[in-house]
């Protein structure tokens, strides 16, 4: 690779571990083209990037960033997992993928800008998405409106009620 094209790469991998509000570095061993296709094909579908970086320049893109954190696990055969917009996202779907897997281990990552180990990603892949949170706000929000509905409703239905029975009644 000429110098100017690895120092475009470098710039551009710069700019994604900048946007990046997650990224967990993963160790690899040996995966058929197969598998790393059913995983790439996995993440993207939940808008999460994988890429396979060679250490030196992931490194250098690293420096001045959150990732400048997982610097020191850029050694040997390493992915990186980057999600930009949910950072529970990347972990649900690495650790759902990886579960059967025995030659890829999940390292470090970097999850808003602070550092956590592998334990740290389990337990963020437990905790509810986005969309589940946001989903659990609108239900918590609707709860008192629906509430009050059925309150001001209740002495017209009693009231239809009694007319209803007082009509059965006379028939």
């Amino acid at each position: 690779m000429l110098k100017s094209e690895k120092e475009a790469l470098i710039k551009e991998l710069n700019d994604k571990f900048s946007r990046a509000k997650a990224a967990i570095a993963v160790e690899f061993g040996k995966l058929n083209v197969e598998t790393v296709t059913r995983l790439r094909r996995k993440l993207r579908e939940g808008k999460v990037e994988y890429k396979v970086l060679k250490n030196t320049l992931a490194k250098r893109a690293a420096k001045g960033t959150a990732l400048e954190a997982l610097s020191d696990q850029f050694v040997g055969p390493v992915g990186l997992v980057l999600g930009y917009d949910d950072v529970v996202a990347p972990a649900k779907l690495l650790t759902d993928f990886i579960k059967d897997l025995d030659t890829v281990k999940v390292k470090a990552a970097v999850i808003d800008g602070s550092k956590t180990d592998a334990n740290g990603v389990q337990a963020l892949a437990k905790m509810p998405g986005l969309p589940e949170l946001r989903a659990k706000i609108m239900g918590m929000i609707n709860q008192p409106a629906a509430k009050l509905v059925r309150t001001i409703a209740a002495p017209g239905q009693q009231l239809a009620m009694v007319i209803k029975a007082h009509s059965e009644k006379q028939q």
